[in-house]
């Protein structure tokens, strides 16, 4: 009788053999034929900031021990890398609070000059760029997406609660004296800073930063209600819309924002809309906290432990199998609502917790 083909395990995506056995493990691509080409890690749950819709003022962290070495983190990364992941985006908490993280900047850019990896970025609030920009630069990092939600002073430390402008803004001055394109980031919030994306966009758009509004998303006990936060960007949008000529554009960076061109100014401007237009039927992302759990959906508590096959072996054959059995659960779509009886969030981990 001729020999069975191997099979691959139960609930794991298929895999193919050389004429040796040796597996050859092929792209990523979800149930519902998404391929996934982005990661974002979360290096550290630790900030340096105290955002009201990302964090409780008095905040527990993980235990160090509990976090990914960095050797490991570069480990996955690298296996997501040889299974068709294209971008990869570094965040937190505050990324570049963590001890020793230009280091692993360092190690991914190899990625960047084989070709393997089409970007290497990171998401932060600031505070360190004047310390790390150049050094960023310098590791193949071209692009950068900033948190900045108010030019205002006294409304920005209320927001971050321990942040100060003026640091943020010289952290832009040096990202953008190193070369390295910015993105500005803000949350629109319900009665803090609406009124301000005018003055917020021409400021942007004027320094030649894109700009990317982001409806709140409900994760996490902040210490406040949701439904208080927030503001829906189909409103916003329309307010804008009085003021400036807003053209659809089919301009992408590999995330979920979808962007218009500002006529007035020239300049890009994106929406994230996870509650009033939903991204869910292109979703290329999945997510790795610094504890090696992984999150196929933002929006949905399901997730994989990439730590223990990490650390079971020093190959990486328990790593891909954990991986591809992970993709092979990605949903259709996430669970974010504002529930509006109760004032709680749809999920209870923060949003520091699964990377910003």
């Amino acid at each position: 009788m001729r020999d069975e083909e191997p099979r691959a395990a139960s609930g794991s995506l298929p895999q193919e053999f050389d004429r040796a056995g040796t597996v050859q493990r092929g792209p990523l691509v979800d149930p519902f034929g998404r391929a996934i080409t982005y990661l974002r890690v979360s290096v550290t749950d630790r900030c340096d900031f105290r955002c009201v819709y990302c964090m409780s003022e008095h905040m527990s962290f993980l235990p160090k021990q509990d976090l990914l070495t960095l050797e490991e983190l570069d480990r996955v990364c690298s296996a997501f890398i040889a299974r068709g992941v294209r971008k990869l985006r570094l965040t937190g908490g505050e990324p570049l609070v963590r001890r020793g993280i230009m280091g692993l900047f360092a190690s991914l850019a190899r990625h960047r000059t084989t070709g393997a990896l089409d970007e290497l970025t990171v998401t932060t609030n600031g505070s360190q760029l004047p310390k790390y920009a150049a050094e960023l630069k310098s590791c193949g990092v071209e692009r950068i997406n900033v948190s900045l939600d108010t030019l205002d002073p006294d409304k920005f430390r209320a927001i971050t609660r321990w942040g100060a402008l003026d640091k943020v803004l010289a952290g832009i001055d040096a990202a953008q004296a190193a070369g390295l394109k910015v993105k500005i980031n803000a949350v629109a919030l319900r009665g803090v800073n609406e009124d301000e994306f005018p003055q917020l966009l021409e400021w942007a758009h004027g320094r030649g930063m894109d700009l990317t509004l982001i409806e709140v998303m409900p994760l996490g006990d902040v210490g406040t209600g949701r439904l208080d936060q927030y503001l829906p960007l189909s409103l916003v949008r329309a307010r804008l819309s009085e003021r400036y000529t807003l053209e659809d554009i089919p301009y992408r960076t590999g995330g979920p924002a979808r962007y218009v061109q500002v006529k007035e100014t020239g300049g890009r401007l994106g929406f994230i809309t996870p509650l009033t237009h939903n991204f869910c039927e292109s979703c290329n992302r999945v997510r790795l906290t610094c504890t090696g759990t992984l999150y196929m959906c933002l929006g949905q508590e399901d997730a994989a432990d990439l730590r223990a096959p990490l650390r079971a072996s020093e190959g990486d054959d328990l790593l891909h199998a954990a991986i591809d059995e992970a993709i092979s659960r990605k949903p259709k779509g996430h669970d974010f609502i504002i529930d509006r009886r109760h004032q709680r969030p749809a999920l209870a981990r923060h949003m520091s917790v699964t990377g910003g």
